[in-house]
């Protein structure tokens, strides 16, 4: 009788312990695929206020931050090409599908900024920098962001229509007036 009672005991105590946290991916699947219709796009819109919170809906397919600091675009505006590179003068843009496949975002401030700010850190996978200064994409690693990891950079007035091996690894980005060996 008195095993009966430990074994009982234990299978509680084993049911008691939460199971571990899973992480998920760096942003969700629907922040991160191009959208079909206008339903779905409405819904990257407010998924993406609801991910990251002070944003204001500037055109039916975009989010912007800090009066324009940073703007998400999540479909192709009218009817521009596929597989081009169009990211507005005096930006760089950075898009979550080789050959600048939607959805896109847009910076133009010059330094340091963390792409996990607005929940794009590790999706990058084209690049076009339409700044008259050169712009590096970083990788964090461990020991603080003095140990960063240089993945590529891009040089003024030019793109990358695919990363490669550097694809969604990015998590900071630099933009100043020159880099070595860029």
């Amino acid at each position: 009788m008195r095993r009966k009672t430990l074994i009982a005991l234990a299978a509680v105590a084993v049911l008691a312990v939460p199971a571990p946290a899973v992480a998920g991916p760096a942003t969700d699947d629907l922040l991160s695929r191009q959208a079909t219709s206008a339903a779905e796009l409405r819904a990257q819109i407010d998924r993406q206020l609801q991910v990251v919170p002070g944003g204001e809906q500037t055109a039916v397919n975009e989010v912007s931050y800090g009066g324009g600091r940073f703007v998400v675009t999540f479909a192709r505006p009218g009817a521009a090409p596929l597989a081009v590179p169009d990211c507005p003068s005096g930006s760089f843009c950075f898009y979550d599908y080789l050959n600048f496949g939607y959805p896109r975002g847009r910076l133009s401030d010059k330094g340091w900024q963390d792409l996990a700010t607005w929940n794009w850190h590790d999706r990058t996978e084209s690049v076009h920098d339409n700044t008259n200064t050169a712009v590096i994409f970083q990788n964090h690693t461990s020991g603080g962001h003095g140990n960063d990891q240089g993945l590529f950079c891009v040089p003024a007035y030019s793109w990358i229509a695919d990363v490669g091996s550097a694809r969604n690894m990015a998590d900071h980005v630099v933009r100043q007036n020159s880099f070595p060996n860029c």
